[in-house]
C-alpha cells in the first residue's frame, strides 16, 4: 500500500489516504473529496486534475508524455513538479506520495 498525502493549496489542510498499486491518483483524490474536477474523466483532454508533486516524490514517477505536457501548458500555476493526477498510477515501489493542490484550482462540479 502507498500512503498518499494531499496538501491543500493554502497548506492548512493535509489529508492522508492509502492506495494500492495500480490505483490512479485522480480516483483517490476524488474519493477523498479533493477539489480536482477531472472534467475529461481521465482522458487527458483537460488540465482540471493538475497537481504539484512533492520534489522528492517527483523522481519516482515516470516522465510525462508529450500529450500530458501539452495539457499542462493550459493549466494555471504550473511549476516544474506539475503533473496531471489522471496520469499518475501508484506502483509497488512507492511507499508514499505527497501532492499539493495548486492555488488556481476551482472545482466547478461542487460538492
Amino acid at each position: 500500500m502507498t500512503k498518499v498525502r494531499f496538501i491543500s493549496a493554502d497548506g492548512n489542510s493535509v489529508t492522508e489516504v492509502e492506495g494500492a498499486p495500480g490505483d490512479r491518483l485522480l480516483d483517490l483524490a476524488q474519493a477523498d473529496g479533493q477539489p480536482l474536477e477531472g472534467t475529461c474523466e481521465g482522458q487527458m483532454a483537460c488540465s482540471t486534475c493538475h497537481v504539484h508533486v512533492d520534489p522528492e516524490d517527483f523522481a519516482l514517477l515516470p516522465r510525462a508524455e508529450e500529450m500530458e505536457d501539452d495539457m499542462l501548458d493550459l493549466a494555471a500555476d504550473v511549476n516544474r513538479y506539475s503533473r496531471l493526477a489522471c496520469q499518475i498510477w501508484l506502483s509497488e515501489d512507492m511507499d508514499s506520495l505527497t501532492v499539493r493542490i495548486p492555488d488556481a484550482v476551482h472545482n466547478m462540479q461542487g460538492r
